[in-house]
């Protein structure tokens, strides 16, 4: 009922197909080495805070989120972690800062 057939033997690698394996390993290591590149260069579209726009890492059920204002949305931001001392509020004063929306000097440094 059952009959057990023999698998045939492969047939050994022809040159051309080496060149062919070698072609697409070398263009897998090629794609690697460009995304390896491009990653360390271009980081993402939310880089450093700096020009009005804030950009905080804090700490989420996730492991970690990414908070990222620019604009008004970021002076509110801003505003609100100078007027607060929780965790998330200590984490964005130094980005803001960075990104030239820190508390005028004027208004922290007291005048005696």
């Amino acid at each position: 009922m059952y009959r057990k057939t023999q698998q045939p033997k492969p047939e050994p690698l022809t040159s051309r197909d080496k060149r062919g394996i070698a072609t697409v390993l070398g263009a897998l290591l090629l794609v690697a080495v460009g995304l390896g590149i491009w990653t360390a260069v271009r980081p993402g579209e939310y880089g450093p805070s700096r020009d009005g726009c804030v950009t905080v890492t804090e700490a989420s059920s996730t492991g970690g989120a990414l908070v990222h204002a620019c604009g008004a949305a970021a002076v509110s931001m801003c505003r609100a972690a100078f007027q607060h001392d929780d965790e998330v509020s200590l984490l964005t004063r130094p980005q803001c800062r960075l990104a030239g929306l820190g508390p005028k000097a004027s208004a922290t440094s007291s005048g005696g």
